[in-house]
């Protein structure tokens, strides 16, 4: 019983995302950081940019979900390809994960002002787990392996392509292709194992100009992981004079969004968004918080020939 009762908590503490096919991060502002999902984004601007994303999930829960993102990238002075990297952490309770990854793009051009990217990450990824976090009802059957830490690093890869120009865009990336196994505990002569399953991503979007001064954006996200259901997730935002935007995003079985933000001098873009709980877990605690700070540098790339989208994102 005490080996069961073990096994079981740790393997319910490695299992948290998984049971919610979230053995990545999850973002509700997903469109203004999307390289981090998709490695081809990474050339298709004229300039140089820094993006970073706080997460507090489902607040007011103990040990919830909590993701730091930094991410930097942009284009090769003359050629058609780009360079970046970014780290994230993703913290869930006595869980952590810890990544760093770098990347590189090359577009080309396909029809008219329609561009084609593709791109790869290449990364380590970092897995810890803190057993003295742990609390049990009855102590015993941690006692051989209570304060201990097992830390796990695995080599991690990505791939995407990606369709666009000034008014729409279409991606689909693969990321964890190793699918790698990772052996958290040893003990009583058993492993606890799991497996890092390949997410695939597929967004799309377009933006449409109502007047000089407005213009509405709808985006989309599918999230496809084997042995979790099909997550969606649609958003529309109206934007007023490229300074500031407003919007909604819907989750699929898990949240309402609301979302807003300002772009200073199309240098320094702020936002903010609240997600509204629909699942059951509403009745434990309230929605989730979610802050991004981007800074954008001056054009390296001259050529308009390019293809570089100047969106407000």
């Amino acid at each position: 019983m005490k080996r069961i009762t073990f096994m079981f908590t740790v393997l319910l503490i490695s299992g948290i995302q998984i049971s919610q096919g979230q053995q990545m991060y999850q973002l509700t502002q997903y469109m203004f950081n999307d390289y981090i999902f998709n490695p081809a984004i990474g050339g298709i601007y004229d300039y140089y940019q820094v993006r970073t994303n706080y997460r507090y999930q489902w607040a007011g829960i103990k040990d919830a979900p909590r993701t730091y993102l930094l991410s930097a990238y942009g284009p090769h002075k003359s050629m058609p390809m780009g360079f970046g990297g970014y780290i994230f952490s993703d913290v869930t309770g006595p869980t952590n994960q810890l990544g760093i990854y770098g990347s590189y793009a090359y577009n080309i051009l396909v029809y008219q002002d329609i561009r084609v990217s593709m791109g790869t990450f290449l990364g380590l990824k970092q897995f810890k787990i803190d057993l003295s976090a742990l609390r049990f009802n009855e102590p015993e059957p941690a006692v051989e392996l209570h304060g201990q830490t097992f830390v796990k690093y695995l080599p991690d890869a990505n791939l995407g392509v990606y369709a666009y120009n000034s008014q729409f865009y279409f991606g689909v990336s693969m990321n964890q292709l190793f699918m790698n196994k990772i052996e958290i505990i040893e003990d009583y002569n058993q492993k606890v194992l799991a497996r890092l399953n390949n997410h695939i991503f597929i967004m799309g979007g377009y933006r449409y100009n109502i007047n000089r001064d407005i213009d509405v954006e709808g985006a989309s996200m599918f999230k496809i992981v084997r042995g979790a259901p099909l997550q969606m997730d649609l958003n529309v935002k109206g934007i007023w004079r490229k300074m500031a935007w407003g919007g909604l995003s819907w989750r699929t079985g898990d949240a309402i969004s609301l979302m807003g933000g300002y772009n200073y001098q199309d240098m320094l873009y702020v936002g903010y968004s609240y997600d509204i709980m629909l699942s059951q877990l509403r009745k434990f605690g309230s929605g989730s918080h979610e802050v991004m700070v981007a800074v954008k540098f001056n054009r390296i790339k001259e050529s308009v020939g390019s293809g570089m989208r100047r969106k407000i994102r």
